[in-house]
């Protein structure tokens, strides 16, 4: 029997009305930061709300509800780092939740859209490391991206 995992999702508030169609694509064909789930993995939502607005309001307690319904990986929506401005608040958001919750955070779920990565580059947002580091998972390539338009 192969390993079911359970996920969350968390999206930027900016977003709140999004229903979630190419996160769960993405998860769907593993693609973005959901590569790393084994496309046999069996893999279950368990959650998927808003930060709540800025700075983030619902991050203080709606973690321990995703992982009281068994969540064992929580998602950062990729909206909070293609939104523009990026989310100000996501290394905090990602650090407070681990070490609260004691669950692994993971930024990002759907691939960056083209569009907003050209947007971006050209922009300059995602120039230091850090921003490097949290757009890793969902850059993919400019196919993908496209496809995500």
């Amino acid at each position: 029997m192969n390993k079911k995992t359970k996920i969350a999702i968390i999206i930027c508030d900016r977003y709140k009305s999004c229903a979630g169609g190419k996160c769960f694509r993405a998860l769907r064909e593993r693609e973005g930061a959901f590569d790393i789930y084994k496309k046999d993995e069996s893999v279950e939502i368990v959650g998927f709300t808003s930060c709540g607005g800025c700075p983030g309001g619902n991050i203080e307690y709606v973690p321990e509800e995703m992982v009281n319904n068994g969540a064992e990986v929580i998602h950062l929506a990729t909206g909070l780092v293609v939104g523009y401005p990026p989310c100000p608040y996501t290394t905090h958001f990602k650090s407070f939740i681990e070490e609260k919750y004691k669950v692994k955070v993971i930024v990002g779920t759907h691939p960056i859209p083209e569009k907003y990565y050209t947007t971006h580059t050209a922009l300059g947002t995602w120039k230091g490391r850090e921003m490097k580091n949290l757009i890793k998972p969902t850059v993919s390539d400019e196919k993908t991206r496209l496809a995500y338009n």
